[in-house]
């Protein structure tokens, strides 16, 4: 099976607030038949395909509007909640809460909960956090979600450097990998049911502050 790369999004001349379901492929978009990236995971991935969009002329959204949970691991056996009305998309500004000087960034990465409680794909996840600030009040203005949905397949355990562009120069911040996924899926899921759409998003490898 070969990955997918899939997004919500808009045509440029065509605003709108949720979107539509797209699969990226090369430099196009195809619109899948599919409400939302929730039905598209609970319909077996197999929606038909409608119009295609150049990619340069679409814009991207948030892959999930106010997921149903999420929870942000720092360790492989424990997590917090993060605010799901605060999760943004590509774009977003996170300004900053009166009486911050500054913002700390760690960039992350989030599985898309799918069908039956299966990790359906994953994403980038920006966690803003307010330095000095108690938690969970420390992030709960803002999270920046996608843009675009891989399938498992295509991350297929690897790890990966991560670096965040800051006023033009790169800052990397280490690499992805050596998080065990279905540990925490399975962690997530004990007492209780995961979502379509619930997001569990892994630890940072490294924080970028002064922002």
């Amino acid at each position: 099976i070969s990955p997918v790369r899939l997004c919500m999004f808009h045509p440029k001349e065509q605003p709108m607030e949720r979107g539509w379901v797209g699969r990226i492929d090369g430099e196009r978009v195809l619109h899948l038949a599919a409400q939302t990236l929730q039905s598209f995971f609970l319909g077996g991935g197999g929606a038909r395909e409608h119009a295609e969009y150049r990619l340069d002329a679409v814009t991207l959204l948030v892959p999930v509007s106010y997921p149903p949970a999420v929870r942000v691991f720092d360790a492989q056996d424990a997590f917090e909640f993060a605010n799901p009305a605060a999760a943004r998309g590509p774009g977003a500004v996170a300004a900053r809460p009166t009486g911050a000087d500054s913002l700390t960034l760690l960039p992350r990465l989030a599985a898309v909960i799918g069908a039956a409680g299966a990790i359906g794909g994953f994403s980038l996840f920006a966690d803003w956090r307010v330095p000095g600030e108690p938690p969970p009040k420390d992030r709960d203005f803002c999270s920046v979600l996608g843009p675009v949905v891989v399938t498992p397949d295509e991350l297929d355990g690897a790890s990966f450097a991560v670096s965040v562009r800051v006023d033009g120069e790169e800052r990397p911040c280490g690499s992805f990998g050596g998080f065990d996924w279905d540990a925490a899926r399975q962690l997530a899921a004990e007492g209780t049911e995961l979502r379509p759409g619930d997001i569990l998003v892994s630890p940072s490898p490294g924080a970028v502050e002064g922002i």
